[in-house]
């Protein structure tokens, strides 16, 4: 026996006795290790998500800011209880290859209604080549400009209806929506948008206040652009202005385009009909399309999201206040007309103080 191997043995007769112990936390230690950093294949998916950011603090996630809660924070967390990204991923969402496409409107509710797998190259916005929103509003909004806009008892007649839609028809194709939107230029390119679709559906009735959903599809949308759209037919069916004033707006002038209260707005649906004709018939990926969905999906807008907007727009008064400003609102005049009288009124001022 070597001098090193009898050390060894003293060593191991003077080891504690609680030493064994120690060892066994250590390889059960290791072996977590191991297992959480173990590979597993990687499928990119598609999730389907209806939520609502009532209560929260928006939608993306800020990894260093855990105190205000946001949807991301929310989605993260279940995915990783639910074992589908590892703990350590959901620290950074890099890792999991995470793409967002839309804001969050309203609702402490969140609900992952499906998912699909889609290609490795899939990208949730790039790919969109179509959006469907809807936006609920009390029908009172229809009414005329000297009507009490705060009576719940007002009913939409089907003449007024049928006069809205077709305004809405108005909408339709490709136009340049400079003047709906903010730092857009008559001449940027991107100012022209195409619409597929827009109405306004059948009034019902929620806690004794009629309301009503519109739908629009478009190729895609710049900010603000659904609100100012629907603002100005309100403007135009109350009575402010003429009909006209739709498609002045697509002109080069810039037209003063009330924006109606965001409170409503909810996207309804991202489409993706490039893709599906490509990838949804390989006998690999799915379609993105989620028929199966579209009751809960239903089931889920009537118990949440609905009665939250009404409970909003009844306590609050959003679309009601907002009325109230539709007269200051100059809808004839111009970025040009205005200048114009401006320059007038100046020398009509210097006129009044030389005499």
């Amino acid at each position: 026996m070597t001098e090193d191997s009898s050390d060894a043995q003293i060593k191991a007769l003077k080891r504690p006795a609680d030493d064994t112990h120690t060892e066994t936390e250590y390889e059960d230690k290791k072996l977590k290790t191991d297992q959480d950093e173990r590979k597993y294949p990687k499928k990119k998916v598609a999730l389907l998500m209806a939520y609502s950011g009532k209560g929260y603090y928006g939608m993306q996630r800020n990894a260093k800011n855990s105190q205000f809660r946001t949807i991301e924070d929310e989605l993260v967390t279940a995915l990783v209880r639910a074992g589908c990204i590892p703990e350590g991923h959901g620290d950074d969402m890099k890792k999991m290859s995470f793409q967002r496409y839309a804001p969050v409107h309203h609702l402490n509710v969140l609900k992952l209604a499906g998912y699909k797998r889609v290609t490795g190259g899939f990208n949730s916005k790039n790919n969109c080549d179509a959006r469907t929103y809807s936006y609920m509003l009390p029908t009172v909004s229809f009414s005329p400009k000297d009507y009490n806009q705060e009576d719940t008892s007002f009913c939409l007649s089907s003449e007024t209806l049928q006069k809205v839609n077709c305004l809405f028809g108005l909408y339709k194709g490709t136009h340049n929506f400079h003047n709906f939107t903010s730092q857009k230029g008559p001449r940027d390119p991107s100012a022209k948008r195409y619409i597929t679709h827009m109405s306004c559906g059948e009034p019902f009735v929620r806690q004794e206040a009629e309301f009503a959903v519109i739908t629009v599809r478009g190729q895609s949308f710049m900010m603000h652009q659904i609100r100012k759209m629907i603002g100005l037919v309100i403007a135009v069916v109350k009575g402010y202005v003429d009909e006209r004033v739709i498609e002045r707006s697509w002109g080069e002038d810039k037209v003063d385009v009330p924006k109606a209260p965001g409170l409503g707005l909810v996207l309804e649906r991202v489409h993706f009909g490039r893709y599906n004709k490509r990838f949804g018939g390989d006998g690999i990926h799915e379609t993105l399309e989620w028929t199966e969905e579209e009751e809960a999906i239903s089931a889920f807008k009537d118990k949440h999201i609905y009665p939250s907007i009404v409970e909003t727009e009844l306590h609050e008064k959003s679309m009601v206040n907002w009325m109230a400003t539709l007269y200051i609102h100059d809808f004839e005049a111009t970025a040009t007309g205005n200048q114009e009288r401006k320059v007038a009124v100046s020398a009509t001022g210097l006129t009044s103080r030389g005499n």
